[in-house]
């Protein structure tokens, strides 16, 4: 049974809602959105809730979408709204038509679910641009779990690495938690079973309803494809030739992969100087259990006997902790990273739109070099008024200092 635990987007989800006449929901599959707007519902926001997961309600509203929220009113949860892509064209209709009721609040009238991203499928987002608040549930995040605080990004650019709470919880068992809400703590041949089920049900059916694709059996192979290369720099043309795809079709598959929320790309820092920057994305999966799964790599395996490999998960963790952090966040940063023509890189770079800057590099190892920092303060150098601080995550038990603004940091803090 799914865990209901309170999950830290519900707030940002209610302040939307007093501020925009719809909230659309988007995420993976089986994150838990249902559940958090169905707690929304019974607490914060009254309202009706339907699932088009039901055959009769999603043929009722594919019918006549208009007909069908004029029979419900508002306010009202529709769940699973990319099943009815037809309700988008006609929630703007209704969104309209109460703007010019000058009796009717303006905003606050639907909360919408779904497992696509439909800010890649402008026939749909484009219906209630200026109607609409787009937020994002990922599956749990180790803070949610671990009673951390999740501010973790706020304390990274005031440099503050104090502990507030103790927690004792080791990398891989935050890591085995920090997922899909049925497999959370789950065994190994549970979370198998269950990753089974999952890409079957996305690959073999969800994707059907966005897109129409002419090879869709290759898509499971372009998925452990990019998994084979978490963390490393999109090179189309090669991905491309390992799936036998043509390389159009390859990076149009490879957003398919990134609208049902199976992957996402970060993007690379770069400013118009003179300096010669790498401007490729990198790529991660969603679910850094599912890359294992698909890998059939074992987390203790991994440790002992392939410690490179084990490096790349966790550097996809940490990807993947930020990307929630960010998701809840009241901030507006960006998650990107930095590398130079001549190899010099940093994993993970957080920017806020005044452009202030802070840098993350992610290592197993219980001990830290002063070369471990050379990347961040090559960053440093290109951007010396922005840059704030530069930290190695890494698994030691305490905060050291390696000059001014930089610092290695215990990974736990990520959720701490």
């Amino acid at each position: 049974m799914m865990k209901k635990i309170p999950r830290n987007l519900s707030r940002n989800v209610l302040n939307a809602l007093n501020h925009t006449p719809v909230v659309f929901v988007n995420g993976p599959r089986q994150a838990g959105k249902s559940t958090m707007v169905q707690m929304i519902a019974k607490k914060d926001f009254p309202s009706e809730y339907i699932t088009f997961d039901r055959v009769t309600h999603m043929v009722a509203a594919s019918t006549s979408p208009h007909s069908f929220l004029s029979e419900y009113g508002q306010p009202l949860i529709l769940d699973e709204v990319q099943m009815v892509p037809e309700i988008f064209r006609a929630l703007k209709i209704v969104i309209d038509e109460l703007r010019l009721d000058n009796t009717q609040s303006k905003n606050g009238h639907y909360l919408l679910t779904g497992s696509a991203n439909i800010m890649i499928l402008p026939k749909l987002s484009d219906s209630l641009v200026g109607r609409m608040s787009i937020k994002t549930l990922y599956p749990f995040s180790a803070c949610e779990l671990l009673d951390g605080e999740g501010d973790f990004v706020e304390r990274l650019f005031s440099c503050d690495f104090s502990i507030q709470k103790k927690l004792q919880t080791s990398v891989n068992d935050a890591l085995q938690l920090a997922t899909f809400p049925e497999i959370s703590g789950k065994q190994w041949k549970e979370r198998a079973e269950w990753f089974d089920g999952y890409l079957m049900t996305i690959l073999q059916r969800d994707v059907r309803m966005i897109s129409e694709l002419e090879k869709i059996s290759l898509l499971p192979t372009l998925l452990r494809t990019l998994a084979t290369r978490t963390g490393g720099l999109l090179n189309d043309a090669e991905i491309s030739r390992d799936v036998a795809l043509n390389q159009v079709t390859s990076k149009n598959y490879r957003c398919i992969l990134q609208a049902m929320f199976l992957t996402f790309n970060i993007q690379p820092w770069y400013r118009n100087i003179g300096k010669r920057l790498v401007k490729s994305p990198k790529g991660y999966l969603t679910d850094t259990l599912l890359l294992c799964h698909l890998l059939d790599w074992k987390m203790d395996d991994l440790r002992k006997h392939q410690p490179n490999l084990y490096g790349r998960v966790i550097e996809n963790f940490v990807a993947t902790e930020l990307i929630k952090i960010l998701s809840f966040s009241e901030g507006r940063e960006q998650l990107l990273h930095f590398r130079t023509g001549d190899g010099k890189e940093v994993d993970f770079v957080l920017e806020r739109p005044d452009g202030s800057l802070v840098a993350i590099e992610v290592k197993t190892s219980d001990t830290i070099t002063p070369s471990d920092f050379k990347g961040m303060k090559v960053l440093q150098s290109v951007a010396p008024n922005d840059f704030k601080c530069g930290i190695v995550l890494y698994s030691g038990k305490h905060v050291v200092p390696f000059g001014n603004m930089f610092f290695a940091v215990p990974i736990d803090r990520l959720w701490r």
